[in-house]
């Protein structure tokens, strides 16, 4: 077991590496819709990539999953298969956000033997939900409130 100030060393080793893997600008916050980003997190359990819809405004975080879920078969045939979808994802400090995200499961951060799995994960799975949002955005931009 990793103590607390060894965990976020090891934490911070891993992210440097992804950096040097794959030195590359990711589009996360930059969407250009407030509280609509692009996000990767990774545990000692599992490593995820996602989508988080967090407008304070629930009627707008609706409708911008909507607006995913309306895109979810070209979305899934064409970009990124096994996604998770969910509305209403309760976060540890009780915020409701919407979230889409694909994960893969038994690899965390802290068994170093996993990272190169983890961040070809990363990057592929990002790559594509990127090149959606870039096709798409316009679309996914366009709510009525």
């Amino acid at each position: 077991m990793y103590s607390k100030k060894e965990n976020q060393d090891l934490k911070r080793a891993f992210w440097i590496a992804f950096a040097d893997k794959y030195p590359k600008k990711w589009l996360l916050y930059d969407t250009k819709i407030k509280d609509f980003s692009f996000k990767f997190y990774v545990d000692n359990k599992k490593a995820q990539v996602l989508i988080d819809i967090e407008p304070r405004n629930n009627e707008k975080r609706i409708a911008y999953f909507e607006k995913l879920t309306a895109l979810k078969s070209i979305l899934e045939d064409e970009f990124v298969k096994d996604l998770v979808y969910e509305q209403d994802f309760l976060l540890d400090n009780t915020k409701i956000i919407s979230r889409v995200w694909i994960e893969l499961s038994d690899k965390g951060f802290s068994n170093q033997n996993n990272w190169d799995l983890i961040f070809d994960f990363f990057h592929d799975k990002m790559t594509q939900l990127e090149l959606f949002y870039l096709e798409y955005d316009e679309f996914i931009k366009d709510i009525e409130v």
